[in-house]
């Protein structure tokens, strides 16, 4: 694979990128023709798309292309699973320059495909163009699986609010990164916040599974938890009230918060990017012990949507694609 993506021409990387996937059960027709075929049983298709740009979503002095690629894929894979389907499929749109070396545009093929055979899926097509700064556009699909989409709005006065996954550990890798360190051994803290802010892992069966256990409402945390959980409480027409006492926060991300001056906190309620999954829950619910209960859906009230321990939440934070870089956490 020496050269560039122009040198291969169009269909030269078309044939490279396709010849590194593999296929599943529910994907009849792959790449090849003018559209894929992929099975949809429960006859309704749930979908989500999403973008990534050089230089606001990543930066390929701090990631990989396989680092992006499963970034990409994970992403929007996310957004499959906390709608309470199961992921089925991919599509890329990747727009690239000339001189682009082709081993990068595999990389980030070899990516997006690990990253959906996590989650159950394939990529099964996509469209490449040539332009001036790399772009990643993903189309994620799922299946619901013959039970209803759990949106936001259906959050009730009384249920639980709960997590599954991680919160925190994307910014806190950021902090590391943005501060001119590739490991956290600078901060005498493991290696996984640089990789959680790299490579995500979103619970993807967490989605279909609290579904299944009757979820009210649902989403994961792309934009940072008090942001993702004031979509649920705006379209619920409730108050979401989060306890800081019962969000666990790891000894080595309190490490680096102390090292670089900020409350880990602060990460964990608006740092984003984890895309770990919560969700309400009726109070009498089990939850399995992968759940994490940390707060309460109260009755709307002066107060704003989410809160924390009863009061406001006024620390900036959270992503705001058309934010300023101090309103908001960057991506990386």
């Amino acid at each position: 694979m020496k050269g560039t993506v122009g040198e291969l021409g169009e269909f030269g990387l078309i044939r490279e990128l396709t010849s590194r996937l593999t296929t599943t059960p529910a994907v009849r027709l792959g790449p090849g023709d003018d559209a894929a075929v992929v099975a949809a049983p429960d006859r309704r298709v749930v979908a989500s798309t999403d973008i990534l740009l050089e230089g606001r979503h990543f930066r390929r002095d701090w990631s990989t292309a396989y680092d992006v690629g499963r970034k990409a894929a994970a992403q929007n894979l996310a957004d499959i699973a906390a709608m309470g389907a199961v992921p089925t499929a991919l599509l890329l749109g990747l727009v690239v320059p000339a001189d682009l070396p082709v081993t990068w545009a595999a990389e980030l093929m070899d990516g997006l495909r690990d990253e959906c055979q996590v989650a159950g899926a394939a990529v099964v097509g996509g469209d490449v163009v040539g332009g001036d700064t790399i772009t990643v556009a993903i189309t994620a699909l799922g299946d619901l699986r013959n039970h209803e989409p759990v949106t936001r709005g259906g959050a009730r006065p009384g249920d639980v609010v709960a997590v599954t996954g991680w919160l925190g550990w994307s910014a806190a890798g950021y902090a590391v990164l943005s501060r001119g360190f590739r490991s956290p051994r600078a901060f005498r803290s493991p290696r996984a916040f640089v990789e959680a802010h790299r490579r995500p892992e979103p619970p993807y069966h967490a989605g279909p599974a609290a579904a299944g256990l009757g979820a009210t409402a649902m989403t994961d945390v792309s934009d940072g938890l008090v942001a993702d959980l004031g979509h649920i409480a705006e379209a619920s027409k409730c108050r979401i009230d989060l306890r800081s006492g019962l969000i666990d926060i790891p000894s080595q991300m309190s490490d680096i918060g102390q090292a670089v001056g900020v409350d880990p906190l602060q990460w964990v309620l608006t740092g984003g990017e984890d895309h770990a999954i919560v969700a309400t829950f009726p109070p009498d619910v089990k939850l399995p012990a992968r759940w994490k209960v940390i707060g309460e859906v109260l009755n709307p009230s002066a107060l704003p949507q989410v809160t924390v321990d009863g009061a406001p939440w006024t620390s900036k934070g959270g992503w705001d694609h058309f934010g300023s870089i101090e309103d908001t956490q960057p991506r990386g």
